[in-house]
């Protein structure tokens, strides 16, 4: 009888889910796997004296973890996740309030929780929430023809961006400050009300850099950096353009690398970095191809959509995945100011992992080919 249930559900499942997407992102999964074992080898056995497979056994359990949660928040009815979104939303937002409290600094920033086992990022939790608090005000029905929940939006997202700072993360605050625009441009809003809200952010961040040099300074030294690399360190960016220059097309082979070996933290900062060195250009050209093609077969299920909140969290969503490849990229190519962003799902890191895959469940939710209930009402 048992399994008999367990059949229908998982041909249920696997009827409605979007095949697509699904293999996309186990595929990035799985290369994040390969990837690991090629940056991290050598960094665990010859410079921490550890074996070869610490870093890829943690990483293995991660992943293993993480496609637990993916297909566990992707096979919940939509309409349950619906209202499972706001209090999850609180739960994350919480624990990125206890960060600068009880949090845990690593090389000059506090950005973690210490939980014993491991350490934990709650901005890697809170990212695919918070588009989805942000829709659920924009499409709250009392709302609906007010102009102040943009507003209400905005405060939300001020708040936010007010505890990364001050960890600092100016790489997370970039990648909310633009999926949120894309959010509330996609819902409708004037581009005046993007511009007023712009301006104001604006002038209160001028207001902590002049009233706090000494903590929010690094901001402005970063930007100067960037335009005038004679005035700062360059080291890392620098180091990742020329491996990826040096890979050429082709790459230079499996483990022949030396960025992994000559930069702190390049197998997560400067993953494709690294990737581009060993394996060539082509390969990362693939991988970003996966990355859009996700992204437009989201954009295009949501023409199918007829539930409002349900289309704008898969835009906001796409966004946010979108966004992050993107600035990864972009600091590794020197195109955008070092950042420290991971790349979704090929990174090293539990939280970056999970979060990857929180962000990817709900996707898969809601991309789901037939549809719930709750959205057949609507």
């Amino acid at each position: 009888m048992l399994k008999n249930i367990f059949n229908f559900e998982f041909s249920n499942y696997w009827r409605n889910i979007d095949k697509n997407i699904l293999f996309g992102f186990l595929i990035l999964f799985f290369l994040g796997l390969f990837f690991s074992f090629s940056s991290t080898s050598s960094l665990a056995g010859e410079r921490l004296n550890k074996t070869y497979y610490f870093f890829f056994s943690k990483h293995l359990i991660f992943t293993i973890f993480a496609l637990f949660v993916m297909i566990f928040i992707s096979a919940i009815e939509t309409s349950l996740l619906k209202k499972m979104t706001i209090p999850f939303f609180i739960i994350s937002f919480l624990l990125l309030v206890l960060v600068p409290i009880i949090g845990v600094e690593v090389k000059g920033a506090t950005r973690w929780l210490d939980l014993y086992l491991f350490r934990l990022q709650p901005i890697e939790f809170l990212k695919p929430f918070f588009i989805l608090a942000i829709v659920k005000i924009l499409t709250f029905e009392k709302l609906k023809n007010s102009q102040i929940k943009y507003l209400f939006s905005f405060l939300l997202l001020i708040s936010i961006i007010i505890l990364l700072i001050d960890q600092p993360d100016l790489g997370q605050s970039i990648l909310l400050i633009g999926s949120w625009i894309a959010t509330v441009f996609i819902s409708g809003v004037s581009l005046l009300y993007i511009l007023s809200f712009f301006i104001i952010f604006i002038i209160l961040l001028s207001g902590l850099l002049f009233l706090m040099p000494e903590k929010f300074g690094y901001i402005i030294n970063r930007l100067i950096t960037f335009l005038d690399p004679s005035k700062g360190d360059t080291f890392q960016s620098s180091r990742a353009l020329d491996a990826i220059k040096q890979g050429g097309l082709k790459g230079q082979g499996m483990g022949e690398g030396i960025l992994k070996d000559s930069v702190p933290e390049a197998h997560t900062d400067y993953i494709i970095a690294i990737i581009s060195e060993e394996y060539g250009s082509i390969v990362s050209i693939i991988i970003i191809s996966i990355f859009l093609y996700i992204s437009f077969r989201i954009v295009k299920t949501c023409s199918s959509k007829n539930d409002e909140f349900i289309k704008l969290s898969l835009c906001g969503l796409a966004s946010l995945l979108i966004f992050q490849t993107f600035i990864h990229i972009g600091v590794n190519t020197s195109l955008l100011p070092t950042t420290g962003m991971t790349l979704p799902f090929l990174s090293y890191g539990g939280s970056s992992l999970i979060g990857s895959a929180i962000l990817a469940g709900l996707i898969l939710n809601y991309t789901k080919i037939k549809l719930d209930i709750d959205e057949l009402q609507n």
